[in-house]
């Protein structure tokens, strides 16, 4: 049968000491019903004669002993008899089967069977319709028909907020209009049906990451083969939707975060048996989505990674200092193995030890407005867990302004937003930070300090932003609202600096320059006592190189 279902004659005897036979066909059916569809029933629900006998035909995936067990129900089915029908019967046949005989147990003349024949026939070609009635519903379209329709969504997108913006001026100039409120209620509809078809768009251009996932198993055993290595890879999520263009984009880091669990993470034969782990190590891929991101961990159970190790390593290449080192955290620890050139391997090979790679994999991720998290334990294993957005077209972003300029960030990675004095903040190693409640909060300061003692003892907004697991807060100037913002691409020579990455067009025509916040937690987290300013600087904008070249340039100051 097709999509893997098999089609059963199913004879049962109730039980003749039960009470309520109605009842035991009801229990019966609804046994059978949660493992397959019952196509028919014989004799009928209103038919008084034959109680104490039943046939079904049920069209299950599962095996015949299965579907047999399913039909055993205590005190209420005495026997039950399975078996499988196959292809379709001639009349000869199905005259011969109409003979008394005792399948499986029952001697009870069986009820003619040539009903159920034509019955399965009926199903089998009812399924046959339905696969070619699927099969003549889809269109392969090229992505970039799609991507051309997403982007004409998005520029509807910008003239919808160019409308609101001309109302609220025809508001403010002219608040007693009679106008006004049908004006009002076409804009809000023309919202909802804009809405819902950058809704429909978006779900066109979802696949599901089975397509990206399917390539790993064979991978994995050729790897682990190499190594000489047993490993089993275990997938789950398959079915978990992602953009198309973020599916194209992770698939070479997934794939050295992949290599990477079998060449450093699982020990061979000999040591796990030596660690009393099974001789076959484990490698877990999964894809679930969480909030409007999508997560796709990787995990195994491993040798872990040994934060000793990579300090000392850290130290050896020079990547950290001494002093440095000893300030470091254990999670700023491991987060070194993301440094460019490191490598915890004593000898290279072709699967490790060339100290390219994790560094490759966060740059991508951040290029995607994503992240990449670490979770290990010693002994037990490792957690590469990558946070991707559901799309990189359109986006809820936060605009704020700093010297006069005007940027954005997601929405969704602001967590709170206070207000405090330049007086509240405070130098810890040369570093700027605020005590928000109880904690203490490292500062971003997206500008430079006010210089004149009056705009100094004013107040400044601080931005709590959460950004894998850290939180950090950006100072700035003032707040402009939120909007939807449609993210377009910026080329290296229009911006300098990874610390942005992308721009758009507001209603009015400003541009507004759009902040990569993983970009700017990671210089951060890696500037040294001191340098923190450049973190700030390398986000704004030249007024110079603007008017000498007429493009926004943003470049990193000394």
């Amino acid at each position: 049968m097709k999509q893997g279902k098999r089609v059963y004659h199913i004879k049962a005897e109730i039980d003749p000491r039960c009470a309520m036979p109605i009842a035991a066909r009801q229990l019966l059916l609804n046994a059978v019903g949660a493992v397959g569809q019952v196509v028919a029933v014989r004799p009928e629900t209103d038919s008084p004669a034959n109680t104490d006998r039943l046939e079904l035909l049920l069209a299950s995936p599962l095996s015949m002993e299965k579907v047999t067990a399913k039909c055993r129900i205590p005190t209420v089915i005495a026997r039950a008899g399975v078996e499988p029908i196959k292809g379709k019967v001639s009349k000869k046949s199905a005259a011969s089967e109409n003979k008394p005989k005792e399948p499986n147990g029952i001697s009870s003349e069986p009820i003619p069977k040539n009903t159920f024949t034509s019955a399965a026939e009926e199903y089998e070609s009812r399924e046959n319709l339905h696969l070619g009635a699927v099969a003549e519903n889809i269109l392969r379209v090229d992505a970039e028909r799609i991507d051309n329709v997403l982007n004409l969504v998005g520029e509807l997108i910008i003239g919808k907020s160019m409308l609101q913006q001309a109302f609220q001026e025809l508001t403010k100039h002219s608040p007693k209009e009679s106008m006004r409120g049908r004006v009002a209620d076409a804009m809000a509809f023309q919202s909802r049906v804009l809405n819902d078809l950058q809704r429909s768009v978006m779900k066109i251009r979802m696949v599901p990451v089975e397509q990206l996932f399917r390539r790993f198993p064979r991978m994995v055993r050729d790897v682990a083969k190499q190594g000489g290595k047993e490993v089993d890879l275990i997938i789950s999520g398959q079915d978990t939707d992602l953009d198309k263009s973020l599916l194209d984009a992770i698939a070479e880091p997934l794939t050295h975060l992949v290599r990477n669990a079998v060449g450093h993470g699982i020990e061979n034969a000999a040591e796990r048996a030596r660690l009393g782990k099974p001789t076959r190590g484990t490698i877990r891929l999964d894809a679930y989505h969480q909030g409007n991101q999508v997560i796709v961990e990787i995990k195994d159970d491993g040798s872990g990674i040994d934060s000793q190790k990579v300090k000392s390593k850290a130290l050896e290449k020079k990547i950290v200092s001494v002093d440095e080192a000893e300030r470091l955290s254990e999670a700023n620890i491991i987060a070194l193995v993301f440094r460019p050139g490191f490598s915890t391997a004593d000898e290279i090979t072709e699967l490790a030890g060339r100290g390219v790679g994790l560094d490759v994999v966060q740059s991508v991720l951040h290029r995607l407005k994503g992240t990449v998290e670490i979770e290990t334990h010693p002994g037990q294993g490792t957690t590469f867990r990558l946070k991707l957005p559901l799309t990189l077209a359109i986006i809820k972003a936060l605009l704020f302004r700093v010297e006069g300029r005007l940027y954005a960030i997601p929405l969704n990675a602001v967590a709170e937003i206070a207000r405090a004095k330049e007086s509240d903040l405070h130098q810890v190693d040369n570093y700027e930070v605020l005590q928000l409640r109880n904690q203490v909060l490292p500062l971003v300061r997206l500008g430079r300090p006010s210089a004149q003692p009056a705009q100094a003892a004013g107040k400044i907004f601080v931005l709590v932003i959460t950004v894998s697991e850290s939180k950090l807060g950006l100072i700035v100037e003032a707040l402009e609202g939120e909007e939807e913002l449609v993210i377009k691409a910026l080329d290296d020579q229009t911006v300098s600096t990874d610390l942005v990455s992308g721009a758009s067009i507001l209603g009015d025509g400003r541009v507004v320059l759009i902040l990569n916040l993983p970009a700017i937690v990671e210089r951060y987290a890696n500037s040294r006592p001191g340098q923190i300013g450049a973190v700030a600087s390398g986000i704004l904008l030249s007024h110079a190189d603007r008017s000498q070249t007429h493009r926004p340039v943003v470049e990193a100051q000394p």
